[in-house]
């Protein structure tokens, strides 16, 4: 499911599991007609490996950024302890977005 949230003048959104865990953390948008679009984004382009930029910290964790088709990264993830654990919330990403709902949250 994704979560609409607004903050102060400003949208974002999280991708959560089923069990409730965040999975991807968007950036902040002027306003919630983008947010939603970045949602369109990650819903249409998260089959596409080619969408996904898998990064390393500085304290050596990993993360991924799930970027639109001009190149804006949409969203983040956590941050993981090892390169497997990016992969499965890729997988996850790939398996949770394309008929995820949208909630707004206060």
């Amino acid at each position: 499911m994704f979560e609409l949230k607004k903050s102060g003048d400003k949208f974002h959104f999280v991708l959560k599991a089923a069990n409730g865990q965040v999975i991807l953390s968007s950036q902040m948008y002027a306003s919630k007609a983008s947010a939603m679009n970045g949602i369109e984004s990650v819903k249409t382009n998260c089959g596409n490996d080619s969408m996904y930029e898998k990064k390393t910290a500085a304290n050596g964790k990993f993360h991924f950024n799930v970027k639109s088709t001009n190149g804006q990264i949409i969203g983040s993830s956590q941050m993981y302890a090892s390169e497997s654990g990016v992969a499965t919330g890729i997988e996850s990403v790939k398996k949770n977005a394309p008929g995820a709902s949208v909630k707004e949250v206060a």
